[in-house]
This record gives structure tokens, C-alpha cells and sequence, in this order.
């Protein structure tokens, strides 16, 4: 009960913002805003480092405005991701525990981006999935949601010119590529001209898994992050085609992590951190670069900072904004994540929180939950098995995958792909207690359902009869 009137009380709030949007904002001096998400991108990208990455366009956007260095999702899946983002709460808050698909919905029509934007004279536009229900929560006056039309990025680059010029009013466009998901296409319609093999990529850091299967994989990857770039490069100069380059925010991020083991599902580094620039004329400086700890809780505040809005008392997340403010309200000490569900069929809860330095992860039902050591097929796990990765870190980093303890802690600084555990040495006791008083404080605040532990068993039930069910429909 007193969630739902905190909700109420919400969109109360939303609704007192503006309620003629004419009368109270001069609608010509509002900017257009393009949301621009890439499906399982990390931060496979050469503005973020990776020399492998052919990413021009993603490069000039980042000296366009600001690029953060440190920011994550709240959840290394795409339907949780995407509920933050739309919502500003958290997937255990919004009830978006899982993939959408999957039949894991929001368990309320909360106040979101698209309702209040639209609220306020914006035409709202989406290309690309949703990927969260209820759908109706999200009143786009334009929508082409077929996902796999987007790997054709000159289509993409049409129908956005499309909506764009459909009308005279600021317009919010929420454009979701499916690149770099799953499946790996090398080249869509001729993009990239000269795509990657092999022979020119490298193990990824987090996994170390060299293996001629597993380096063709990452190549397809690298292609598909390719295609991306040059799909917004397309985005951007028609942007600037039709004079409107200046009074566009551009904002650009990722959903989560890349759909490798250790990756996607998982709270660790590289399935959580994320690419994310904000190109903003007049407001945001060229060539920014931040390495405060920042989230996509902060997203929603962002836009509202944008309209000159107060943020709603019931979002923790802060304005992206601030890091170009003298006194930097965006820092945080702690910046938290989990995991629920991907696919109902796997329940496996974490919780992690990092400072500046450290990270904890604490796999709530260590000893009890079945990890899927795989992600989109990845058969990093089962080559991790080849007797060559014997007593080495790599057998040690996925035989923690799928067997993990309860607490993880990693120095991210000495170790950020994390595969040292620093929980059950005596030195960092004190900052493991920290990171535990830290999370157990969030999750109480946020009203996190799995504190409660017949809550778990229920869900613990629902994922063994699904699992049954399942088994049942194969024989």
C-alpha cells in the first residue's frame, strides 16, 4: 500500500511540472533529445582504450560532449537495464527482475522518460525494442520495434529522418540498436566494408580464453560493434543534414555488458560498465571527460535537469549535468547493481556495490542457486576445461563462475578484471564490513524484496517448476 502511494504521490509531482506545457515553456527553446542504446555493447570501443575496436564515429561523439569513464548499468540484462533507464528506479523497485519475453514485467505503470516528456509538448519516437512491459506505459506517438530491422543501419538512418520531420515540436527519439547482440553477423547490406577474422583480435581480458572458436566469436563481435559505429555516424550527419545538430542532446550508452561469459548476467566489470557520452551544444563542454562514478538511475534526473525540471523525490539517480557545475553534485561514494533473472529459468540473485576502489558481490544464494556458466551460447566455460588451463587463473576465474562463495571483493584498481578474491584475507576484513554495511543500507532503503527470505523460496519454487515444465515440453 505505501508503495502505491508513493507512486501516486510521484506522478502527482510529474503532472504539477507542467500541466499546459505551452503556457509554462516556450516550446522552440526546447531541445530535441536522441536516446541511443546498443544492445550488449561494453566498452568495446577506441575512445574507451580498445585498440581493436574500429569506432570513429562513437570516437568524435565522445570529443563532442562528455565521456564517462566509470559508468554502469544497474543490471547486466536488457530488460532490467532498460526499465532504469526509462524509470530512474532499480529493477528490484520497478518489478523488471527479468527479460521481458520472458514474462517478467514492472509491477506498476510508473512515471517515466517517454510520459513525461510527452507530457511536456515532446513527440516521442522509438526504432528498435522496448524490451519492457507493460508496453502501454510508454506512449511513443511513433513506434518501429522490430529489433532485427536495425542491424540494417541505413534503414534505421531513413526512418529516423522519417520521425523527425513528421512534426514541428521538440522531438524524443529512443533509437535501440540491436548490434552487438547476439547473433554475430559479420556484414549487414555490405557493413562493415572490410570486416575483422581471427586472426586480428585477442582474448578478451575478463575471460583469457584463447581458442581459434572463441577468437572467431570475439571478431564477429567486433564487427557488429563496427556496423554500430557507422550506423550513428549516419544518425549524427543527418542530425546536422537538417540544422538541428545544435539544439539536439545527444546521449549515447550501452544496455550492459558484452554477451560473454563474465560478462552479460553477471555483476562483474564487464558486464556492468558501460559506454556512456552525452553531447549537449552550448551546455555541455567538447572533449569532458569524467570519472565519477555514475549510473543509469542518473539518466531520467539528467533529462529532467535538461527541462529545467526538479527531480522526483522518490529517484536516487542525480544529473548527468552536474559534472559541468562548479560544486559536482554527481559524486557518490558507493554505486550499486544486481542481478535477478535473465530467462525465468535461472534464479541466481546477486547484489554488488563498489567505491571508488573496491567491489563487493555477494551471491545471495550461493548455496542453493544453479549458475548457467554461459551466456547467448558462449563456450568460454567449457574451454576453460582444456587441460592447458589447469592451476591456472583462468581454470580458477570460471570454476568461481559457477561455483561462487558468498562474498566476492575485488580491487579494481590492481585487479579490474577481477579475478583475485580478496574476501577471505584478513587485510581487507575492514573494507569488506564497509562494503557489506554499504549494501545491506541500500537494499533496506530500496526496499529490496529478496531481504526477505520466503520471498527467495518462493522464487526459488516458481524457477524449479518452470525448469520442470520445461523439461517436460523437450521429452
Amino acid at each position: 500500500m505505501i508503495k502505491h502511494i508513493i507512486l501516486l504521490a510521484a506522478g502527482l509531482l510529474l503532472m504539477l511540472h507542467c500541466t499546459d506545457p505551452e503556457e509554462s515553456m516556450q516550446m522552440s527553446t526546447l531541445p530535441n533529445i536522441v536516446l541511443i542504446t546498443a544492445d550488449d555493447h561494453g566498452i568495446q570501443l577506441g575512445c574507451y582504450g580498445d585498440s581493436i575496436a574500429q569506432t570513429p564515429n562513437l570516437d568524435q561523439l565522445s570529443r563532442e560532449g562528455v565521456r564517462f569513464t566509470r559508468a554502469y548499468v544497474t543490471q547486466a540484462s536488457c530488460s532490467s537495464s532498460r526499465s532504469s533507464m526509462l524509470t530512474g528506479l532499480y529493477p528490484h523497485q520497478n518489478g523488471q527482475i527479468g527479460l521481458a519475453h520472458r514474462g517478467f514485467s514492472m509491477d506498476s505503470v510508473y512515471p517515466n522518460l517517454v510520459s513525461m516528456l510527452k507530457q511536456h509538448g515532446y513527440r516521442t519516437g522509438i526504432i528498435g525494442k522496448l524490451h519492457v512491459n507493460p508496453s502501454e506505459a510508454f506512449p511513443f506517438d511513433f513506434a518501429m520495434t522490430k529489433s532485427s530491422a536495425t542491424r540494417d543501419v541505413r534503414w534505421v538512418s531513413d526512418t529516423a529522418r522519417q520521425f523527425v520531420q513528421s512534426g514541428s515540436a521538440p522531438f524524443f527519439l529512443y533509437l535501440n540498436y540491436s548490434d552487438p547482440h547476439v547473433k554475430f553477423f559479420n556484414q549487414v547490406r555490405g557493413i562493415p566494408p572490410d570486416p575483422i577474422d581471427s586472426t586480428e583480435v585477442i582474448p578478451f581480458h575478463f575471460q583469457m580464453i584463447d581458442h581459434d572458436q572463441q577468437l572467431a566469436r570475439i571478431a564477429g563481435y567486433y564487427n557488429c560493434v563496427s556496423r554500430l559505429d557507422q550506423g550513428v555516424g549516419m544518425i549524427m550527419q543527418d542530425l546536422q543534414t537538417l540544422g538541428m545538430s545544435q539544439n539536439t542532446v545527444v546521449i549515447y550508452l550501452g544496455d550492459h555488458g558484452a554477451p560473454f561469459s563474465r560478462g552479460k548476467t553477471t555483476c562483474y566489470e564487464a558486464g556492468i560498465q558501460i559506454p556512456l557520452m552525452i553531447k549537449y551544444p552550448q551546455h555541455v563542454n567538447p572533449n569532458s571527460i569524467s570519472s565519477k562514478l555514475v549510473s543509469t538511475i542518473d539518466l531520467y534526473p539528467t533529462i529532467l535537469d535538461i527541462l529545467g525540471l526538479p527531480k522526483a523525490f522518490n529517484l536516487s539517480g542525480r544529473s548527468l549535468l552536474a559534472v559541468q557545475k562548479p560544486n559536482n553534485e554527481i559524486s557518490r561514494s558507493f554505486l550499486f547493481s544486481e542481478m535477478n533473472y535473465h530467462t525465468h529459468l535461472n534464479f541466481a540473485p546477486k547484489r554488488a556495490v563498489r567505491n571508488d576502489r573496491f567491489k563487493l558481490i555477494h551471491n545471495i544464494l550461493f548455496d542453493q542457486a544453479e549458475v548457467v556458466p554461459s551466456v547467448d551460447a558462449d563456450q568460454a566455460y567449457t574451454y576453460s576445461r582444456n587441460p592447458k588451463y589447469a592451476g591456472t587463473k583462468v581454470r580458477a576465474i570460471f570454476d568461481r563462475l559457477i561455483s561462487p562463495p558468498e562474498y566476492e571483493l575485488y580491487d579494481l584498481v590492481n585487479d579490474p578484471h577481477e579475478f583475485i578474491n580478496l574476501a577471505e584475507n584478513d587485510a581487507f576484513a575492514p573494507m569488506l564490513d564497509t562494503l557489506m554495511d554499504a549494501l545491506h543500507s541500500w537494499r533496506t532503503q530500496t526496499g529490496d524484496p529478496f531481504l526477505d527470505k520466503e520471498t527467495r523460496e518462493l522464487h526459488m519454487e516458481l524457477t524449479q517448476t518452470d525448469k520442470e515444465m520445461q523439461t517436460k515440453r523437450r521429452m
